[in-house]
């Protein structure tokens, strides 16, 4: 049978909006890149693709500038529009992070007290969960470290996620002067259940991927330290299945003494990734195996339920957002920001308190009585 009735390459339409305006390989930035589309045996299945997105801005943790924002909403679609491409895989350069969110230092910097600016970003980092949430390939969201406050909100955002065993996860902006309304309070409650969610929202508290995996918030931890050629799981964690108490201890993080010596011991051991991209592969050849059509629906008759309640809060959550920056988005961020010549990189939480419940006006003075002071 012949297939003289196929378009040509150069006859098929292009429906990318951007190109590669917004992509690029010189940090900080998104990169874009197709890789070959891998069976079981490592044989690449000719003109099938794995696009991966990649945050890359290492030296802060991966947290996303404004071009990075952009980045990532170009790079779903262009993936969401090539038909070589079977899956997206998003994740970041590294060893240290997936992402930790904002770009704290542009928004102490930039946003801070310039709230209609802020309210434009937002409306920049609501379409790049939208990106992800629309994009018409399924997405793998690759953990290669820790994810966390905005970096777990775009985690989230994704069909599935594969971790290593060293990546924690949580909220921050409580601490930081933000909300987690950038899909957080929409999305765990739907993942772990009310009362988890509402203490990772509101604790702050740091999370291990085997906690996660126990909890339902990825579909796998993979082991991602070596010592002599042989994997071993992150010496940090409790992986031993008991109950402690009236409670499950699998996969907490040691505490005291322990923890000191887990860290040593995680100084020496060298990282391999190639556990998890292998993870990653079985997913995508997976899916490479099933009806396209039939999967993609399977995927957003599941993403409807994600994006319901998205959709309800998105645009109050942009508004209040934007208006925090002129207060305690203010105060967190600057505290943040200036850590390194303070020495804390929190406010006065108590001072603060105080001066609310004497009805002090929110002014130069307050601000100055409750960020840490030059060391």
């Amino acid at each position: 049978m012949t297939l003289d009735w196929l378009p040509r390459d150069d006859q098929l339409k292009d429906h990318d909006l951007w190109g590669n305006e917004f992509l690029g390989t010189e940090p900080p930035c998104t990169m874009y890149e197709l890789r070959p589309m891998l069976d079981n045996e490592g044989k690449a299945a000719s003109g099938l693709y794995a696009a991966w997105i990649t945050l890359n801005n290492p030296a802060q943790h991966n947290s996303y500038t404004t071009k990075m924002v952009k980045g990532v909403i170009a790079g779903f679609h262009k993936a969401s529009m090539d038909r070589r491409v079977v899956a997206v895989v998003f994740t970041a350069v590294g060893d240290r992070a997936f992402c930790t969110g904002g770009n704290t230092k542009e928004y102490a910097e930039y946003y801070a007290r310039r709230p209609q600016e802020y309210g434009m970003y937002m409306d920049l980092f609501i379409a790049m969960v939208d990106a992800i949430l629309n994009c018409k390939k399924p997405t793998i969201c690759r953990v290669n470290g820790m994810r966390i406050a905005g970096g777990q909100e775009i985690g989230t955002a994704c069909d599935l996620s594969i971790s290593a065993d060293t990546a924690v996860f949580g909220q921050a902006g409580p601490r930081h002067g933000s909300s987690p309304d950038g899909g957080a309070t929409d999305f765990l409650p739907f993942f772990l259940g009310i009362e988890e969610a509402m203490w990772s929202c509101t604790s702050c508290e740091m999370w291990s991927a085997y906690k996660m995996k126990r909890l339902g918030l990825i579909t796998k931890a993979v082991p991602v330290l070596k010592e002599g050629g042989t994997f071993k799981r992150n010496p940090a964690v409790i992986t031993d299945r008991y109950v402690e108490d009236g409670e499950i201890v699998y996969g907490e993080f040691v505490t005291g003494e322990k923890f000191k010596q887990s860290r040593a011991e995680v100084e020496k051991l060298s990282t391999d990734f190639t556990r998890l991209d292998g993870a990653v592969n079985d997913i995508v050849w997976r899916f490479t195996n099933l009806m396209p059509g039939c999967l993609m629906k399977a995927i957003d008759g599941i993403r409807m339920k994600k994006k319901y309640y998205w959709d309800q809060a998105k645009i109050p959550n942009r508004h209040w957002l934007a208006a925090n920056m002129a207060t305690e988005g203010f105060l967190g961020f600057t505290a943040f920001n200036t850590r390194k010549l303070t020495g804390k990189d929190v406010i006065d939480f108590v001072k603060y308190r105080q001066l609310l419940a004497q009805g002090a006006e929110f002014n130069e003075k307050l601000i100055e009585d409750v960020l840490p002071r030059k060391k």
